[in-house]
């Protein structure tokens, strides 16, 4: 297993980010920016409150990890859709609109039609992951004898799964507008980088860090793939739906102790902690592409906006 260094760092930051289209949404403790590059290379802000749990329940250790990914979904898709604007199709041909749009356009207003596409594509995007990497790889392994150890099947659930995963990763990091993606996806991880090591936010400095971070969300999803082959190797249950329910009732669970781990595993740097990072590290080599200089400069942009003045991102 080789080590992954990582760069000298004098602090540890909460602030994290996400790519989205030809940009980057940076997450701090008090603001989140989202910063686009236009078709004409100028640069558009969208700034906004960064949103806390209002519960404390919310806060707690586990809790806080299904907190944290439903409303990074959530914000995500808020921000992909503020991005996506900017690159609407200009060229299209006017033709005259279908009977069914000339009814939605006199009976749903433009506002509520959107909130209910959001929701609509917020819905699939939740459960089309749940029946590829979740459902699926249960009812594959179902066909086995009723004989199969647990374990057995526990372990090949978990390898199916990540097979999945690996495909499917691999598959959409060879499009051309993921691929762009997944370069501003590098710019955010540096950009991070250059910040906790202590070095002034510019091009050159940022140029220089490593691309992979351990707190990345693609580690997330590595853990969370890993985690349910642990917790249900012990199990017992042979009836293929029943286990499939419940992966789904535990869903927020696993979700939890995977962001616990990745929390953990991001803040020290051990044997241990380098082993639980290992394969997530592997991972973004699918899903982290060296960024360009203008895309490092989206990410510069993005996180100077959402630096706090009092030190509040100091991950303690």
């Amino acid at each position: 297993m080789k080590h992954y260094e990582m760069p000298p760092c004098v602090r540890k930051t909460t602030i994290g980010g996400q790519a989205i289209i030809e940009g980057i949404s940076m997450k701090g403790p008090q603001t989140t920016c989202v910063t686009v590059r236009k078709p004409d290379g100028t640069l558009t802000f969208q700034e906004r409150p960064t949103p806390k749990p209002k519960h404390p329940f919310w806060k707690l250790p586990i809790a806080r990890g299904a907190y944290t990914l439903f409303t990074a979904l959530k914000d995500g898709m808020n921000d992909i859709n503020y991005s996506a604007q900017f690159f609407e199709d200009d060229d299209s041909v006017d033709t005259e609109p279908s009977r069914f749009e000339k009814w939605v356009e006199n009976h749903i207003s433009s506002d509520k039609l959107e909130k209910i596409l959001m929701g609509f594509a917020m819905i699939i995007g939740t459960i089309l992951p749940i029946a590829l990497f979740l459902v699926a790889p249960t009812l594959i392994v179902g066909v086995l004898p009723d004989g199969a150890p647990y374990f057995v099947r526990s372990l090949l659930e978990g390898v199916v799964r990540i097979i999945l995963f690996l495909i499917f990763m691999w598959s959409i990091s060879h499009m051309k507008d993921i691929e762009r993606t997944f370069r501003y996806h590098g710019a955010e991880h540096k950009t991070i980088f250059c910040y906790e090591a202590g070095l002034p936010l510019t091009v050159e400095n940022v140029r220089s860090m490593p691309r992979f971070h351990p707190r990345c969300g693609t580690s997330f999803m590595i853990v969370m793939m890993i985690i349910p082959i642990l917790i249900f190797a012990f199990v017992q249950m042979d009836n293929v739906w029943l286990r499939m329910i419940l992966r789904l009732a535990l869903l927020p669970v696993v979700v939890g102790i995977a962001y616990e781990c990745n929390r953990w595993a991001g803040r020290h740097d051990g044997v241990i902690s380098r082993a639980v990072r290992w394969p997530g590290i592997q991972m973004q080599k699918l899903t982290v592409f060296e960024p360009d200089d203008s895309m490092i400069e989206v990410a510069i942009a993005s996180m100077e906006k959402v630096i706090p003045p009092d030190d509040s991102d100091a991950w303690k």
